[in-house]
């Protein structure tokens, strides 16, 4: 199980890096926590983004740990792939199959973390029961596909309702959250009891992303009271 963080952890969203330079952008932000990489199957959400063969390139251009998010359908074909290449966490989406539980256990016993992500309509309480299978729930908070889209606040409901069953001691999942995070709505997020902030134009459209990952954990910190700092 995901041990409890010591502090925000901010995972820059290579969605908005530069796909030319990957291992230099991925230098750009040496200091974070995660490395966040879309995988996009054009099936799932209406865009293509990038594989396994451009993760496992990454795995050995960077030693952050990468933070494979997989919006494709079939993740129980595919989600185990990138957890035996080296991805640190693999999450994969709630909505794409009708067995969570074995695509995570599949995931697990490939040496990765399991995540669980659901879209801002999807409901929480279908999967509470089943959250103890995972590491990470990923709370979407912009439809999933394309970067740069604006922050949906209802979202932070359900990181507020996960928040409580952690710290109640009922799981020990990592909340993370993804979609319009930039200095104006890390705080809130924070404040709602999220863990992992995923980030990707505020750090990589940023004159300085490895400044503006400081930034955000900064802000995160002082917002938060469950996150140590």
């Amino acid at each position: 199980m995901a041990a409890h963080p010591r502090g925000p952890m901010i995972a820059p969203s290579i969605l908005s890096a530069d796909f030319a330079h990957l291992a230099d952008e991925a230098a750009a932000v040496g200091g974070a926590d995660w490395l966040h990489v879309d995988v996009m199957d054009a099936h799932f959400v209406p865009n293509l983004t990038l594989g396994l063969p451009i993760v496992e390139s990454l795995l050995k251009a960077t030693t952050i740990p990468i933070d494979c998010h997989l919006m494709i359908e079939n993740p129980e074909r595919w989600a185990p792939p990138y957890a035996e290449a080296g991805a640190h966490n693999v999450t994969f989406h709630a909505e794409a199959t009708d067995n969570p539980v074995a695509v995570a256990r599949d995931i697990r016993a490939a040496g990765g973390k399991a995540g669980l992500a659901i879209k801002p309509n999807t409901q929480l309480d279908p999967y509470l029961e089943i959250l103890r299978e995972f590491d990470t729930l990923l709370v979407m908070s912009v439809e999933p596909g394309f970067g740069g889209q604006k922050f949906i606040a209802h979202v932070l409901d359900k990181a507020r309702r996960v928040r409580k069953l952690v710290d109640a001691g009922e799981l020990t999942v990592l909340v993370e959250i993804d979609g319009g995070i930039n200095m104006e709505t890390v705080e809130s997020a924070a404040e709602a009891g999220v863990d992992c902030f995923v980030a990707g134009s505020a750090v990589y459209g940023a004159d300085d992303p490895a400044a503006a990952v400081e930034k955000l954990r900064a802000l995160a910190g002082a917002a938060s009271a469950h996150l140590e700092h």
